[in-house]
């Protein structure tokens, strides 16, 4: 019984971040008039309804409608940003040229040091939710795929990326994603396919649970996760059999606000570990976790909704994914490395 009190008050939590994200986001954003009104007129009053919003589940349910405009991968650039971005109120009065311009004037690469490519030329798919898709980045350059991308230009590396990473999408929908024609073409090409999935099956169960909540449901429902991730990983294995897959863990949005609520980063955590069991039982898949980099920073690393990385947060991504690239060996000059 008093785990559900707590689960209850995960989920208000959640609601009220949220909902602050709606607000502020609807406010401070011009470019986007559209957009937000969109949001807006189908938000209601109810909290539960607000984390429909966040899951974007009329935009998956959708998909199969969108395929010519939703499914157009992305390759995408952006320099990695190396001091403090310009404030928020500056980036919004900014033409996004000016910004591109503003940053180019402050970067390096992730990693300093000596790339080598074990290939000539290397082709990469990223496909997920919004953690993919870059959600969050205030450049609005790609998330950790643009840096990544940057980071290869800038060690002369050939490599292309493709982006198909869509917020709100949940393990189930992101299998049915890989039998779009654009996106199974891209990986039957793919040397490397990275993924990111799953946070929003957690959320899924606080949004249909929200007055019932309780830890069994979140177990229950890992398990499906894990056969999910399994067909996933099979299907992307069965249209390329010879590309390296690459899972991406998840990490607590709400870790560095309520690090007193111990059920929460359980269930993240047994949700992880179920990520890396799955990834160990194929040989060309491999898990990189990200948790740690957001639990232990001493430096604003989510965007403003709270909820998805900022640009630096993409950046650490982007680093411990290139570091974990069997394809591409990096040797450090020096003892000079960015420490985050």
């Amino acid at each position: 019984m008093q785990r559900r009190r707590v689960l209850v008050i995960i989920a208000s939590l959640i609601i009220i971040c949220f909902s602050l994200y709606f607000i502020l986001y609807h406010t401070n954003s011009t470019k986007q008039l559209n957009v937000e009104t969109e949001i807006m007129n189908e938000a209601i009053d109810s909290a539960a309804e607000n984390i429909d919003e966040v899951i974007t589940e009329k935009e998956s349910d959708s998909l199969d409608k969108e395929v010519n405009k939703e499914e157009q991968a992305v390759d995408v650039s952006i320099n990695i940003v190396d001091e403090e971005l310009p404030a928020a109120e500056e980036v919004a009065s900014n033409e996004k040229n000016t910004l591109t311009e503003g940053i180019n004037e402050k970067v390096k690469q992730v990693v300093e040091g000596v790339f080598k490519l074990f290939k000539k030329d290397l082709k990469v798919v990223a496909i997920g939710d919004s953690l993919t898709q870059g959600v969050g980045d205030e450049t609005e350059n790609g998330g950790y795929v643009g840096i990544l991308n940057h980071t290869f230009e800038n060690n002369n590396i050939n490599v292309s990326i493709e982006n198909y990473g869509k917020k709100g999408n949940r393990s189930d929908e992101l299998l049915k994603r890989l039998e779009k024609k654009k996106i199974k073409a891209s990986i039957q090409q793919a040397d490397i396919v990275f993924v990111t999935i799953g946070a929003n099956d957690i959320m899924t169960i606080v949004k249909n649970n929200i007055t019932n909540l309780h830890i069994e449901l979140f177990n229950e429902e890992r398990e499906e996760y894990i056969k999910r991730l399994e067909a996933i990983i099979k299907r992307i294995t069965e249209i390329n059999p010879n590309t390296k897959i690459y899972i991406v863990g998840f990490y607590n949005p709400f870790d560095r606000y309520f690090p007193e609520v111990q059920e929460l980063q359980m269930i993240i955590n047994d949700w992880n570990e179920a990520s890396k069991t799955v990834t160990e039982e194929f040989d060309h898949v491999r898990y990189i976790p990200i948790l740690d980099l957001f639990s232990n920073s001493d430096i604003e690393l989510l965007s403003k909704d709270h909820f998805h990385p900022n640009t630096n947060g993409y950046k650490l991504m982007a680093k411990r994914i290139l570091e974990n690239m069997e394809e591409i060996s990096v040797e450090q000059k020096g003892s000079k490395q960015e420490k985050e």
